[in-house]
């Protein structure tokens, strides 16, 4: 099969799942069916799911892949001592042992077709296999993930090898103690649970300063101290990278990253 042939597969597929889709028009553009695409596996439930369409779904992943620039850490330099980096660019085209998700409490991924945060970024392109084994964690747990804690999963068609996922503080109104420790306890817990797994590498996002509005410059702060800190006592080798997007954060994190 063709990507074309691939995508037009896998979007009829979901069509056909939800009677309340019946009247939409399949583009005839390859981007407006990438759009519609991701749209459908967005708002798509976790529920069974046919082997053909995963193997179709997975194939069609990894030539998208293919078609990015896979930054590798081998690529990367060091921005202080030999274990902290800093690197600008898209997460989900990093290959390192685990990339960081900045989930929410429910931690099924973003169900906004086409939205724009780290969640539906991570979900989509890892493919419809992460929703469904987030979704069997939670099952098991029986209530919604606290704020400051993490969760493992794999990463399937991303190139990291896992994803941790953590809920971090939602800043509505000022900014208070409790926020601060809480994003701190959402950078401790992956590390710990990282450093459990013995992974050699993780890479952070710039947790809850998006859509949960924690101040830029504050999180970053309390990114670099707790790991700092985190490394410094446990001794752990683990490679450290700070994954930023907007040039605001990459002007915050050097002149932070660039003190003593």
């Amino acid at each position: 099969m063709t990507q074309e042939e691939r995508r037009l597969y896998l979007i009829k597929a979901l069509l056909a799942e939800d009677a309340r889709l019946s009247g939409v028009t399949i583009p005839t553009d390859e981007e407006g069916q990438k759009t519609l695409l991701r749209a459908l596996m967005n708002i798509r439930e976790p529920k069974e799911i046919s082997d053909d369409f995963l193997m179709v779904q997975d194939a069609y992943l990894k030539a998208e892949l293919a078609g990015k620039k896979v930054t590798k850490l081998s690529d990367l330099t060091p921005i202080k001592g030999e274990q902290i980096y800093l690197w600008q660019g898209d997460i989900t085209t990093l290959e390192v042992d685990a990339i960081v998700n900045a989930a929410n409490s429910q931690m099924l991924g973003c169900f906004a077709p086409n939205h724009k945060c780290i969640d539906n970024a991570i979900h989509t392109f890892a493919g419809m296999q992460l929703r469904s084994e987030c979704f069997d964690l939670m099952q098991a747990q029986g209530h919604l993930e606290s704020t400051g804690q993490a969760k493992i999963t794999a990463a399937y068609n991303l190139p990291s090898k896992y994803v941790i996922h953590t809920v971090g503080p939602i800043v509505s109104g000022e900014l208070t103690e409790e926020h601060k420790a809480l994003l701190a306890s959402s950078y401790l817990s992956c590390l710990e649970l990282a450093e459990k797994k013995n992974l050699a590498s993780i890479a952070f996002c710039c947790i809850s300063t998006g859509e949960f509005h924690f101040p830029n410059e504050e999180a970053a702060k309390i990114a670099i101290s707790t790991v700092e800190e985190f490394l410094a006592k446990s001794q752990s080798k683990m490679k450290v990278v700070f994954n930023i997007f907007k040039e605001n954060d990459k002007k915050i994190y050097q002149e932070l990253l660039s003190r003593g």
